[in-house]
């Protein structure tokens, strides 16, 4: 699994018909009133990678493993959610699980579909999402500030705790997410916090099919807000993307998108959005049996990378054989690479590279 994204909205954005665009379902009912995504939905589709066809092609893999992305639909949140306003806290507890939050805006005007604030304003909408998370965040630290008060008088490491609690807690009742005091030193224990405002998020913008290239008023202003907060926001029709979904032909697909302009669907760009907030690189691993895909956060070691295959590989790490894709490519595979010097044996501090082929090898 590569990571998994939830998507977030108030009622009626577009959301749920978004997922099941997005993953080539029909598991999220889309209807035209609040609330109709009750339960949480879910969704795993394959990370598209033109390499991993190619290294299979070259050493005759029988099986071919992408990465995998799972998309979470959750409920349509309202104001006041974090008190338990509308369906409340049960939503929120769902974002808890998720790698990364999309915060999917509405960008369009249409008559026939009704807004839960009965007008459309994204940026509104997206600072009413933001509140809620810090709400239910700063409501969950005060609990955890009172519980150890008392004992970290007493204990120098629970003393620490609390004093990262309480700054985190004062930057969240100053209305701004907790990964605003997120610093080199501290971003371990503030991490270990779980918090819904650490996470990584971005902007969805849903727009009508004649916005797709050149957006609108709407998402112009999403945009500057995600620019002045150091975040990323991506233009999608959730129409568009359900008749992309319908197209199983890779060849029309891609007449398709010719046709309207586009250069990749928007869960390619999805994809690619949440690649870039968590920081992932991909590695593979080929042979006669698999060829196989695999992540890791840039800036990994070799063995970190090895036990995203297995525990062991990690614990039992010797060393491992590394060549790049384009060479691997280039030379047809394990043997001519070797012969022709491409192949580096790379030890333990050796940093991973997006698109190295890897053979790990260890002893436990």
């Amino acid at each position: 699994m590569s990571f998994s994204c939830g998507l977030v909205g108030l009622p009626n954005v577009g959301k749920s018909t978004l997922f099941n665009a997005l993953t080539s379902s029909i598991n999220a009912s889309a209807a035209n009133y609040p609330f109709c995504t009750i339960e949480p939905n879910f969704g795993s589709v394959t990370v598209p990678d033109k390499r991993l066809d190619k290294l299979a092609e070259i050493v005759g893999s029988e099986k071919i493993i992408p990465n995998r992305i799972e998309f979470v639909d959750i409920a349509g949140l309202i104001e006041g959610a974090s008190k338990g306003d509308g369906l409340g806290n049960k939503f929120l507890g769902h974002i808890m699980v998720v790698d990364a939050i999309a915060y999917v805006l509405r960008c369009f005007d249409d008559e026939d579909i009704i807004h839960v604030r009965d007008v459309v304003n994204p940026l509104s909408d997206a600072e009413i999402l933001e509140l809620e998370l810090i709400l239910a965040d700063m409501q969950s630290l005060q609990k955890r500030v009172v519980a150890i008060e008392k004992k970290a008088k007493q204990d120098k490491d629970l003393q620490n705790q609390l004093e990262i609690m309480q700054l985190v807690l004062k930057t969240l009742e100053d209305g701004k997410p907790a990964a605003q005091c997120i610093t080199k030193d501290n971003a371990t224990e503030i991490k270990k916090l779980q918090l819904l405002t650490t996470k990584p998020s971005f902007f969805i913008c849903n727009v009508k099919e004649e916005d797709i290239l050149t957006g609108n008023d709407y998402t112009k202003a999403v945009m500057n807000f995600a620019k002045q907060n150091n975040k990323e926001a991506i233009i999608i029709s959730a129409k568009i993307e359900s008749e992309i979904a319908c197209i199983t032909d890779q060849n029309e697909r891609e007449e398709f998108l010719s046709m309207l302009g586009m250069e990749e669907t928007g869960l390619d760009n999805v994809i690619k959005c949440g690649y870039r907030m968590l920081d992932l690189l991909t590695f593979f691993t080929a042979g006669p049996q698999e060829a196989r895909a695999w992540n890791v956060r840039n800036g990994a070691f070799a063995p970190e990378a090895a036990g995203k295959i297995h525990s062991d590989f990690e614990r039992g790490f010797i060393c491992a054989d590394v060549i790049s894709f384009e060479n691997f490519r280039e030379y047809g595979g394990w043997v001519k690479a070797k012969e022709n010097g491409k192949v580096d044996v790379q030890g333990k501090q050796y940093v991973m590279r997006d698109g190295d082929v890897v053979l790990f090898k260890f002893n436990v």
